[in-house]
């Protein structure tokens, strides 16, 4: 690379936060460069001090935080060294950030169009109706439909997907040289990822922005990145173009992230394959490679002496013993050594195969309408159509999969099935017994049988309680266990989801991401369950901790004969994880089919433009999209005929006028459309 075409030379920074208990170094040397037009992509599990990366290019770091050494060059300015005064010339200007989560990073007092404005009024002066149409200009540049009336809607009243667009547009507003992305379509639906994705690829095409994207999704980086940067426990530990890193990585914590990845064509039976222990805290950094303790090669050099960052050739880098002579046939022999061990661990000890003999639950034509009330009587105006006619079943030690984009009912299923949420109409039989037939107290011994493990295990455990009174609640609830047997209980179900008894006393925040995961599975294991509801289990977790969480399930399946609703949007974890499929759009099941059949010939469109849609972990394969245009229509004035004509590339005249049955196929492949 010429340094004519260096845009951003990042040396050697490092970033410090000053807390209580003295400085703490949460990026240590990192260097990083990107070029006029080049997306670099800097991944690495959560804690790796990727994002700290990012945040301190542009000083956006919390008051405590701040660059202790090094240099940051962008166009010849030297950031680092700049006042905060300077600093926001730049910020906004030159370089711009798109945030992960957009709902919390738009005022939801001011509207869409104001925030665009006030982006743009900062850094130019303009007669006043330019800044309005500039703003129209930027909301149709990034594909929100009806700009021009969209403008004075307020964040709440856009989508998860509209709002990121709404970001990108305020990113974008007065045409930076940078724009930094943190995690821009991890919280997305498939479809929506593919929109945005699509999105910055054109509008880099169209304005030679740059980009530095954060992000944990390889899919993402296969697709998008030009170079990648891969960040462990503060440092870069291997930097390669997208298409070298993916055919030859050769950083250990590399070659590892790349193998937990589950993928649409790997092999159900197989156990992913995963890193063990978690990133080090900053306040316990090892010495040597910090990798060493979680690396499965490494040397006794490697546990003393810090590798330096070497190059292998066709700009390609790692820091890792494994390219010293001294160390390399030590760590050779671990490797060949490894591999056979793996050999042995490549299948789950026994294939699970679902026998359909015993049903265990069976939902009919299941209705859920919330009222929409308005006025000082509160009115009922209308209605949410959350859930309509949805029918399925579960067999004893089967996983069906629930897919479909936020807001199609998914989630609320799941709330039905339990009776967190009362039903508008419709039959929930749980082993033989009708749910709305049954008295208190057999519902009670009913949800001992039924266990939730919901999305995000820090907010769904109670932070003030310690791990003996969250797993031991229950028990004490349903009168299962208490005193002593209650603690070794909870010792057992702690060795099951695989966490050291010796935690028992610790709180929730003392534990990683997937560890407080596990936390929850053991809380709901507490009941000896038959069905676990599954809801966005995994969806939060780095690719390294979801491989142990979904291995962990399988395993908890073949040995107490589980069942799961699995509700999830991402389609390779549910691939990976399920036996059937049931796809769900605006409230309803389009389409139903062994995992199998539907990844390799799904029939409904929805199903189509959703697999199409999936990231491949593959730089050299590109998957051919079907992008849906428009958004969901509102459940609350849901289209007529077929829900899906609206989006629907193949509609015909009888979808806006006639809803198809849902029909079976043959082998039980049921699809809802009129083009069979």
């Amino acid at each position: 690379m010429q340094n004519s075409d260096v845009l951003l030379k990042v040396d050697d920074i490092r970033t410090v936060f000053q807390t209580r208990s003295g400085p703490l170094e949460a990026v240590s040397g990192v260097s990083l460069s990107v070029a006029k037009g080049e997306t670099l992509a800097i991944v690495g599990e959560s804690g790796s001090g990727k994002s700290v990366s990012a945040l301190s290019i542009i000083k956006l770091l919390e008051g405590a935080g701040k660059v202790a050494s090094g240099s940051i060059l962008f166009n010849d300015l030297k950031l680092n060294e700049m006042t905060d005064e300077e600093i926001r010339k730049i910020r906004g200007k030159e370089i711009s950030m798109i945030f992960q989560d957009p709902m919390t990073c738009l005022d939801p007092v001011f509207t869409i169009g104001d925030q665009i404005i006030e982006a743009i009024r900062i850094h130019e002066k303009l007669p006043k109706k330019e800044y309005e149409k500039r703003a129209i200009e930027l909301l149709r540049l990034v594909g929100l439909p009806d700009p021009e009336s969209r403008i004075n809607n307020f964040p709440h009243q856009l989508s998860g997907g509209q709002r990121q667009r709404v970001m990108i547009a305020i990113a974008l507003a007065c045409k930076p040289n940078l724009l930094i992305a943190d995690e821009p379509t991890t919280a997305l639906d498939v479809t929506v990822q593919a929109q945005i994705m699509t999105l910055l690829k054109d509008l880099q095409k169209q304005m030679g922005t740059s980009i530095i994207i954060v992000t944990h999704d390889l899919g993402v980086v296969a697709e998008m990145a030009d170079r990648v940067v891969v960040v462990y426990a503060g440092q870069v530990v291997e930097e390669a173009s997208v298409k070298n890193l993916f055919a030859d990585p050769q950083h250990p914590y590399t070659k590892a992230l790349l193998k937990s990845i589950p993928r649409i064509e790997t092999d159900r039976s197989q156990r992913l394959n995963t890193i063990k222990g978690s990133v080090p805290s900053l306040t316990e950094m090892p010495s040597g490679c910090r990798f060493h303790l979680r690396c499965s090669y490494a040397s006794s050099k490697c546990a003393t002496e810090e590798p330096p960052m070497m190059e292998l050739g066709d700009d390609h880098y790692s820091k890792c013993w494994l390219k010293d002579p001294e160390a390399e046939q030590e760590m050779l022999s671990l490797i060949n050594k490894e591999d056979e061990i793996n050999e042995g661990l490549t299948e789950h000890s026994a294939t699970h195969s679902v026998e359909k003999k015993e049903l265990l639950l069976s939902v009919g034509k299941l209705k859920k309408h919330f009222p929409i009330k308005k006025g000082l009587f509160s009115k009922t105006v209308g209605y949410v159509q959350a859930v309509n006619d949805v029918s399925f079943d579960i067999y004893r030690g089967e996983t069906l999969g629930l897919v479909g984009e936020s807001g199609c009912g998914k989630s609320t299923v799941g709330r039905l099935v339990t009776r967190l949420l009362q039903s508008t109409a419709g039959t929930v039989s749980f082993a033989g017994q009708d749910l709305d037939q049954v008295n208190s107290q057999t519902m009670k011994a009913i949800r001992q049988r039924i266990q939730f493990v919901f999305q995000d295990p820090y907010s769904s455990l109670n932070p003030r309680m310690t791990v003996l009174d969250i797993i031991g609640e229950p028990l004490e609830v349903h009168g299962i266990a208490s005193g002593k047997e209650k603690h070794e209980r909870i010792a057992e179900l702690l060795e099951t989801v695989g966490l050291n008894p010796s935690d028992i006393q610790k709180f929730p925040h003392q534990f990683s991401g997937g560890q407080r995961q596990r936390i929850g599975i053991a809380r709901a294991l507490a009941t000896n369950p038959d069905l676990l509801i599954c809801d966005e289990a995994v969806s939060a977790l780095d690719v390294s901790v979801q491989a142990q969480i979904l291995n962990l399930l399988k395993d908890l399946q073949r040995k107490m004969g589980l069942s799961y609703l699995f509700i999830s949007h991402d389609l390779n974890v549910v691939k990976y994880i399920c036996d059937r499929v049931s796809v769900m759009y605006l409230g309803e099941i389009v389409e139903v089919a062994e995992s199998e059949v539907l990844f390799d010939q799904p029939m409904h469109p929805y199903s189509q433009a959703l697999i199409s849609a999936v990231p491949v972990a593959d730089p050299t394969r590109q998957p051919d999209r079907i992008i849906l245009k428009g958004e969901v229509p509102s459940p609350s004035n849901p289209p007529s005929g077929c829900k899906f004509h609206t989006r629907c590339p193949k509609a015909m005249d009888i979808c806006k006028q006639k809803k198809p049955d849902l029909k079976d196929m043959g082998s039980g492949h049921l699809v809802s459309c009129h083009l069979y």
